[in-house]
C-alpha cells in the first residue's frame, strides 16, 4: 500500500510540472525529469535478456545463406544480411527486484543480443533503472571506440527503451507523460503503401509510396513507380499529403534530380531517402536545388538510418534535411530520440520519426511540437500489433497505460523468437 501511495505522489508531482523546463527548475540543474524518482527509489536491475524475433514475413529467410548468379547479380546490391533492420528486430527484457519488467525493441539480430549479453548487461545489472539517461551515457561511452553507429546503437536502443518502459510503469505513467507531456492526445497518421483508396475511406489523409530506387534500378521499375505516384495524386485529390521513399543505399544527386523532376506534378510533401545515408553533402545539395533552399518542389527527408544525436547534429549542421526521421528502435532509443528532438526543434526543422505510430516511436512524435504525422503500416503481425498504438479515423491515439502501452509479454517474445536452424 505504501508503495502505491508513493508512486501516486510522484505521478502528481510530475503532472504538476508544466514542462520539462519547470521540472528542471524544480530539481535545480538536474538533466532528467525522472532523476528525483531515481533518488528516492531502491529499484534495481536483476536480469537482462534479449532475443531476436520474427517480426513478420520480412524475417523469412533472414538467416539463410543467399545464392547469387555471378558477381553481377543485381540482388547483391539489395542483400542486407542477417542484421539489417527491420527484419532483424530484437526485444530486450529487463527485470527488477520489485517485479517490474520492461520491454524494449531494437534491431541487429543475434549480433545485437551478443552485445547486450556480453557488454551492456554488465553496466545494467545492479543499477537503478530509473537513472535512464546516465546509464545511456555510460553504455554509449563504453562502446564509443567500436560502436558509435549501426548494430551497437540498435542494441543500445533495445535496452534504453526497456528502461523507459520500467520508468513509466514504476511511475504509473505513459512514457509520453514522463518525458514532458504534450498538449495533444493524437496525431494524424500517414500510411506507407497498401490500398490508399481504402485507407482514405477510413479517414487517412496522408500517404507514402516506397520503391527500391537508385542508379541500379531498372528503367521499367522506376517508370511503374512514378506512374503509381502520379495516379495516386489523381485518385486521392489535391488536398492530401503524398510522400515517396526510395529506400536508397547508393543514390546519387545526378540520378535523383531527374527522378524528382518526373514527380514534380505530384506535389509531394516530402521525398525520403533519395541517397545513401552517408551522402550527407549530397543531401545538402538536394535541399539547395529542389528543397526549401532551392526551387522548393518538395521537402528533403532522411535520418531513418542515422544514429544518436551526434549523427543528427551533422545532418542539421550541414542543412542536409528539412525533415528528420529517427527510428527510436535504431537510433539509440528514447533517450537518443529526446536529444534528437531537442536538436531538430531548436533548428526550426521538422521531426517525423520513422514508424512514429509504433509504441516506441509515438512518445517522441507526440512530444515534438513540429511533428505533424506518425507513420503507420497496413501490414502487421501479432507481435507488431502488440507494439502499435491504436489508430482511429486516421489518427494515432496516445495510450493511457503505464510505460509504452504495448501488450508484449515474455511468453509472446519467446513464442516469436527467431533461432538459427541447422
Amino acid at each position: 500500500m505504501t508503495k502505491k501511495i508513493y508512486s501516486q505522489s510522484r505521478r502528481q508531482f510530475l503532472k504538476g510540472s508544466a514542462s520539462y523546463a519547470a521540472m528542471a527548475a524544480a530539481l535545480g540543474s538536474v538533466a532528467s525529469p525522472i532523476t528525483l524518482l531515481a533518488q528516492n527509489s531502491n529499484l534495481r536491475i536483476r536480469e537482462v535478456q534479449a532475443y531476436p524475433i520474427y517480426i513478420n514475413q520480412r524475417s523469412d529467410g533472414l538467416l539463410d545463406a543467399p545464392s547469387f548468379d555471378g558477381d553481377d547479380d543485381p540482388r547483391r546490391w539489395r542483400y542486407g544480411g542477417p542484421f539489417e533492420q527491420l527484419p532483424s528486430a530484437i526485444i530486450a527484457i529487463i527485470k527488477t527486484n520489485e517485479g517490474i519488467t520492461g520491454f524494449g525493441m531494437g534491431a541487429g539480430g543475434s549480433a545485437a543480443t551478443e552485445i547486450i549479453d556480453k557488454h551492456l548487461k554488465h553496466l545494467l545489472l545492479g543499477a537503478n533503472p530509473l537513472n535512464v539517461e546516465q546509464l545511456w551515457d555510460q553504455m554509449y561511452t563504453s562502446g564509443v571506440f567500436y560502436g558509435r553507429r549501426g548494430v551497437f546503437a540498435m542494441a543500445l536502443s533495445a535496452v534504453d527503451n526497456a528502461l523507459w518502459d520500467i520508468a513509466g510503469k514504476n511511475a504509473g505513467m505513459p512514457v509520453h507523460e514522463l518525458i514532458g507531456g504534450a498538449d495533444r492526445e493524437r496525431i494524424e497518421i500517414y500510411q506507407t503503401n497498401g490500398d490508399f483508396l481504402e485507407a482514405q475511406a477510413r479517414g487517412v489523409k496522408n500517404f507514402k509510396r516506397t520503391t527500391y530506387g537508385g542508379p541500379r534500378a531498372s528503367q521499367d521499375a522506376m517508370d511503374r513507380f512514378i506512374n503509381s505516384v502520379l495516379e495516386a495524386r489523381d485518385q486521392l485529390g489535391p488536398d492530401v499529403r503524398i510522400m515517396t521513399d526510395c529506400v536508397s543505399r547508393d543514390g546519387t544527386v545526378e540520378w535523383a534530380i531527374p527522378f524528382c523532376e518526373r514527380l514534380r506534378d505530384a506535389n509531394l510533401y516530402f521525398m525520403e531517402e533519395l541517397l545513401s545515408p552517408d551522402n550527407v553533402f549530397g543531401y545538402a545539395e538536394l535541399v539547395d536545388r529542389i528543397g526549401g533552399r532551392g526551387a522548393g518542389w518538395t521537402r528533403i527527408a532522411c535520418g531513418e538510418h542515422e544514429y544518436t544525436e551526434h549523427g543528427f547534429r551533422v545532418l542539421v549542421g550541414l542543412g542536409s534535411a528539412e525533415i528528420l526521421q529517427p527510428d527510436i528502435t535504431w537510433c539509440g532509443g528514447t533517450t537518443a530520440g529526446r536529444r534528437i528532438s531537442a536538436l531538430v526543434e531548436s533548428a526550426g526543422l521538422e521531426l517525423i520519426p520513422h514508424r512514429g505510430a509504433s509504441s516506441w516511436g509515438f512518445p517522441i512524435a507526440l512530444t515534438s511540437p513540429s511533428c505533424t504525422m506518425a507513420e503507420s503500416f497496413p501490414e502487421g503481425s501479432a507481435i507488431l500489433d502488440a507494439m502499435s498504438c491504436r489508430v482511429e479515423n486516421g489518427y494515432v491515439v496516445s495510450p493511457s497505460e503505464p510505460g509504452f502501452g504495448h501488450t508484449l509479454s515474455e511468453e509472446m517474445v519467446l513464442d516469436f523468437q527467431l533461432t538459427f536452424r541447422q
